[in-house]
C-alpha cells in the first residue's frame, strides 16, 4: 500500500529539474498523467552508492508516493533511508548540462556528484 510522504521527509525536486523532466516527457511522447519519476538508490559507484532516476508507469504498492511541480514521484523505501531531504536539481551550464543531487545525508560524494557516501 503506497503512502503519501512529506516534503521534507522526501526528496525535493526543484522547478528547474521539474520543468526538465516535463520537457523529456513530452519529447519522448510519454503521458504525464501516468509517468512517474522513480528517484532512488543503487550499490555501486566510486563512492558507494549511487543515485537513480528513471521515468516508469510501474509503480510498487511499498513506494512512497508524492507530487511535486506537476511530477509525480515515487520512492522504494530502502532509497528513502538514504534519500531524505535531497534536493534534486537540473543545471545547465557552459561545463555542463543535467540533474545535480545535494544529499545532506551523504558523508562523501565523488567529484561528478553520481555517486555518494553515508
Amino acid at each position: 500500500m503506497s503512502t503519501e510522504t512529506t516534503q521534507d521527509q522526501a526528496v525535493i525536486v526543484t522547478e528547474a529539474a521539474a520543468k526538465e523532466i516535463k520537457s523529456i516527457i513530452e519529447n519522448q511522447d510519454l503521458d504525464l498523467e501516468k509517468v512517474r519519476l522513480r528517484v532512488g538508490v543503487k550499490g555501486g559507484g566510486c563512492s558507494g552508492f549511487s543515485y537513480l532516476l528513471d521515468l516508469t508507469e510501474t509503480q510498487k504498492d511499498s513506494d512512497e508516493v508524492f507530487e511535486q511541480h506537476g511530477i509525480k514521484i515515487i520512492i522504494d523505501p530502502k532509497s528513502l533511508l538514504y534519500l531524505g531531504g535531497v534536493i534534486v536539481d537540473f543545471k545547465d551550464e557552459l561545463m555542463g548540462r543535467g540533474f545535480v543531487f545535494n544529499n545532506p545525508n551523504a558523508t562523501s560524494s565523488c567529484g561528478c556528484g553520481s555517486s555518494f557516501a553515508v
